[in-house]
């Protein structure tokens, strides 16, 4: 990595084949490729939908997708390059894209892991992040999912029980 500050901001549809490609290679690998180009522009064209880039220089580094609604938020992906892990990117990406949920009065943040990703679920954990379920075949009907959550800590009356508000999965949700 190198020594100058890592930029973070909205990304743009140029971005869309550079992040397709690193989900291939660092989320998706193993599985049919679910998050294309195409698909990733679409959610940079959402108004309900953030995504986030981390650039060095001129090189996407990191990126993160999130979607939110009226009571919670659904962390879609979350990659950063092999060369940059253990930096902090991963949580200053996740962090960029929970504030605004805060500011909504969102009450809490929800994703879905490969269950076989061990760094991954660790990096929730560490995060505040627990396992609210687990959903075997979730990924392509062969590959289980845990399912986790975080309270963001905006509510004051009560706090939120932390369960996804639909029976199976999340809208779009369990293509990759």
């Amino acid at each position: 990595m190198t020594s100058r500050e890592l930029e973070l901001g909205l990304a743009r549809r140029a971005d869309a084949s550079a992040i397709a490609a690193m989900s291939r290679d660092l989320i998706e690998d193993g599985l049919r490729w679910s998050w294309t180009p195409g698909r990733v522009a679409d959610s940079v064209r959402r108004r309900d939908v953030l995504v986030v880039v981390a650039r060095d220089g001129a090189r996407l580094v990191g990126f993160g997708i999130m979607r939110y609604g009226d009571d919670d938020a659904h962390l879609d992906l979350l990659g950063v390059a092999p060369t940059h892990r253990g930096s902090g990117l991963g949580r200053r990406l996740l962090e960029w894209l929970e504030k605004p949920a805060l500011v909504a009065g969102i009450g809490a943040v929800f994703l879905e892991v490969r269950a076989v990703n061990r760094g991954a679920q660790a990096f929730y954990t560490r995060l505040g992040y627990r396992v609210v379920a687990r959903l075997p075949g979730y990924y392509q009907g062969r590959e289980t999912a845990l399912r986790m959550g975080r309270e963001l800590g905006v509510r004051v009356a009560a706090p939120i029980e932390l369960r996804w508000p639909s029976p199976a999965r999340p809208p779009g949700g369990g293509r990759g």
